[in-house]
């Protein structure tokens, strides 16, 4: 896997899958199911792996951690990125730090806390986690609240970041005055989309951020990595096209749950068996799973280029 440090131009050249993780019935890391995800992910040119909450790292334990993490680093490509997660909360990243230090990865993304946090605190957290992790981190702006611009600054300016995930989901993408704080105060070119594919042309367009995150891209991955390529183009008349060929089943993640949904989507579209969820997390429901299904099956054989 990729080891030196992730700059602007990794984050342009791939769209930064976010895949889940599978497990056997035991809920251990599944080796050759987790190869085969992938695998099809490397074969339709997307070559950054983002592993944070579809692969559910919210609820990963301390004890495989370390199995985990050297499964990833083993079974991806030589010049696939991939990146792990800690959190969300303190004490679970500090110790994970540890297991991390163990390990190449160039980067890792703190998942956020939604309870209990003060930006401030949220700061200071995060200086410390860096610190003792020894490389910049990802940060994941999920809520309001969670850290002000100006915390972001701080951390970017002293060299603690590596590149941001923004994912404040909002009714009208466009009317986002916490993003373009944050562009007044943040290099654009470290900042990525991070909801997917729907508000990805608006963010890239009309924002100027660099790339975007995808979980359907495990279906799909040549016709995202196609939707990025129309992007940095400026072909949006073709990107919004592609855009609408995932909206069925990111319509269905955002109805039902987006981590259970996908994790089943990939099992169901048959590129790999990602087995049972891991707690607290349950399965989809007959009925959603054949939704599931007819979306999954409809985008894996959508006509891309």
């Amino acid at each position: 896997m990729q080891t030196r440090p992730v700059t602007p131009d990794d984050l342009r050249r791939s769209v930064i899958a976010v895949p889940p993780l599978a497990r056997d019935e035991e809920l251990k890391f599944r080796r050759v199911e987790n190869q085969k995800i992938i695998d099809h992910l490397e074969q339709g040119n997307v070559t950054t792996l983002l592993y944070g909450g579809n692969a559910n790292f919210y609820h990963i334990a301390l004890s495989e951690y370390e199995e985990i993490l050297g499964g990833l680093s083993d079974i991806a490509g030589e010049e696939t990125l991939v990146i792990p997660s800690v959190g969300p909360a303190y004490g679970t990243m500090m110790d994970q730090a540890e297991v991390f230090r163990q390990f190449d990865f160039p980067t890792v993304m703190v998942l956020p806390q939604q309870a209990l946090t003060t930006p401030n605190g949220v700061e200071t957290g995060l200086r410390k986690f860096a610190g003792k992790a020894g490389k910049p981190i990802v940060l994941y702006i999920k809520f309001d609240g969670f850290l002000d611009p100006a915390n972001v600054r701080r951390l970017v300016d002293d060299g603690l970041v590596s590149w941001i995930k923004y994912a404040i989901v909002r009714e009208d993408t466009m009317n986002d005055p916490y993003l373009g704080e944050l562009l007044d105060l943040v290099d654009p070119s470290i900042i990525v989309s991070g909801m997917g594919e729907q508000p990805a042309i608006e963010h890239l367009r009309d924002f100027s951020i660099t790339g975007f995150t995808s979980g359907c891209v495990c279906i799909r991955p040549d016709l995202s990595a196609e939707m990025l390529a129309a992007c940095r183009g400026g072909d949006w008349e073709r990107a919004d096209e592609i855009r609408k060929m995932f909206s069925p089943l990111e319509d269905l993640r955002n109805a039902i749950n987006p981590v259970r949904v996908l994790h089943e989507a990939v099992s169901l579209a048959g590129i790999a068996q990602t087995g049972p969820h891991l707690p607290l997390l349950s399965s989809l429901s007959e009925r959603e799973a054949q939704s599931v299904e007819k979306a999954a099956t409809q985008l894996l054989k959508a006509s891309g280029n």
